[in-house]
C-alpha cells in the first residue's frame, strides 16, 4: 500500500491550483483546501488579522499535504480502516468529508454489517469495514467506489448547478466520475454510453 504522504501528494496533484467557481459550495479553494477550511483551521497567511482569498492563493503544495493528513487523515481515523480502503476514503474525505464515511456506513449496512451512518470511524465502523474485507477480498474497495460514483450521480441529480462536475459538456464523463473510477477495478467503469444513459435525464 503507498504510504499516507504519498496518497496526500496524489490528491493535491489531482486537486489542481487555485479556483474560485460560484456553482463549488466550497467557494474559493487551493490545492483542494477550502477557503472555509483555512477559516477553521485560522491559517492567516498573509498576517493580515483574517482569513480570505488571499490567504488561499498563498497556500502551498507542502502546506496543503500537511493539512490533509493531518484534518483528512489522522484526525478522521482513516487509518483504523483497511488499507484496501483507505486511498479511496482519504480522497473521498478531502472531496466530500464525513459524507465519505457515510456512504462506507451505508454500503457496509447493505453488505450484512449494519451501522449507523453517523460519518465518525468508531471501533464498530472500523471492525465491519475489516470483516467485510476479510469476507470480500479483492472487490470491497470496488464496491465503495461504485458508491462513490453514485454518490457523485446522485448529487448532480439533485443540483444541476453540480452537474458539470459529473458531466463534461461534450456529454463525457466529468471530472467527479473519473475521479471516482480511479479507485475502482477497470471492469467496474462505466461505458461511455452508460454514463451518457445515466446522464441523458438531465436534458
Amino acid at each position: 500500500m503507498k504510504h499516507p504522504r504519498d496518497i496526500a501528494r496524489e490528491i493535491v496533484a489531482r486537486e489542481g491550483g487555485y479556483v474560485n467557481d460560484p456553482a463549488d459550495p466550497g467557494g474559493a479553494t487551493n490545492y483542494g483546501v477550502t477557503i472555509h477550511t483555512m477559516r477553521r483551521l485560522a491559517l492567516d497567511l498573509t498576517g493580515d488579522g483574517r482569513v480570505g482569498i488571499d490567504d488561499v492563493k498563498r497556500l502551498t503544495r507542502d502546506q496543503a499535504v500537511e493539512i490533509f493528513l493531518r484534518d483528512y487523515f489522522e484526525k478522521p481515523g482513516i487509518d483504523r480502516l483497511p488499507r484496501c480502503l483507505q486511498a479511496s476514503v482519504f480522497d473521498m474525505y478531502v472531496n466530500a468529508g464525513a459524507n465519505a464515511v457515510k456512504i462506507l456506513q451505508r454500503l457496509l449496512t447493505d453488505l450484512g454489517w449494519p451501522l449507523v451512518a453517523d460519518g465518525v470511524i468508531g471501533p464498530k465502523t472500523a471492525l465491519a469495514a475489516a470483516q467485510a474485507a476479510e469476507a470480500m477480498p479483492g472487490t470491497l474497495a470496488d464496491a465503495y467506489g461504485v458508491a462513490r460514483r453514485d454518490y457523485y450521480y446522485g448529487l448532480a441529480d439533485a443540483r444541476p448547478a453540480s452537474r458539470k462536475y459529473a458531466r463534461r459538456r461534450d456529454g463525457g464523463k466529468g471530472g467527479w466520475i473519473v475521479r471516482a473510477e480511479e479507485f475502482i477495478s477497470p471492469h467496474f467503469h462505466l461505458t461511455e454510453a452508460q454514463h451518457r444513459a445515466r446522464t441523458a435525464r438531465w436534458g
